[in-house]
């Protein structure tokens, strides 16, 4: 994932989805806005379910030059010809999954708003950190990343970093200096026209 001085926008997929209705939002995204990286990131914990939908992303990223990643499911990465997985567990498993699936693969790393786990996370091999949600929100513990974690982070650290989490225009507008990826998901599932709704938070990136 290469990181220009614009923030590129990494997608999220919804937790759940039907994945013949899914494919035809996400190939016309895909066509229609430069995307860097695409996660997998089914709630489900069931094999079969999770690697049909790896299966058919995959033909629509990769024909599109575009990077899939799997949340979590470090075992079906190479078996399924995925680029990488996305870890959820702050900095707990990067460098055993670094060992497992090698140099190039993508590794990435959820860190919530902790600076800590992200250098952790960094040291210990991430290709990225991923911090967030980036305002408050009564989900979780209310916990948020502020926008000093990710002016800091770009000040003083390489590896590339990632905004994710109840973005809205003002946020990326706020974060575009300071951030390397926003990682787009529900903002734009959530709306009636997801390719829409992406215009305009890329817009927001000047």
């Amino acid at each position: 994932m290469d990181t220009p001085d614009k923030p590129q926008i990494y997608l999220i997929t919804p937790s759940e989805i039907d994945v013949a209705g899914f494919a035809p939002h996400l190939s016309a995204i895909l066509d229609a806005h430069p995307v860097a990286c695409v996660r997998l990131a089914l709630s489900s914990r069931d094999e079969d379910t999770v690697s049909r939908a790896a299966d058919a992303l995959r033909e629509i990223t990769h024909a599109r030059d575009v990077a899939l990643v799997v949340t979590d499911h470090i075992l079906l990465v190479d078996r399924l010809g995925l680029d990488g997985v996305h870890l959820s567990d702050a900095a707990r498993s990067v460098r055993y999954t670094r060992k497992e699936l090698g140099e190039d693969a993508i590794v990435g790393c959820f860190c919530g708003p902790s600076k800590h786990d992200g250098m952790a996370a960094g040291e210990a091999g991430a290709d990225y950190i991923s911090f967030g949600p980036v305002q408050p929100s009564a989900l979780g513990d209310g916990s948020f990343a502020e926008a000093e974690v990710f002016e800091w982070w770009s000040e003083l650290i390489e590896v590339p970093v990632v905004a994710e989490g109840a973005l809205d225009v003002n946020m990326i507008r706020a974060l575009t200096p300071y951030t390397d990826f926003f990682g787009i998901g529900d903002e734009i599932w959530a709306q009636e026209d997801p390719k829409a709704a992406l215009a305009a938070l890329i817009a927001a990136t000047g």
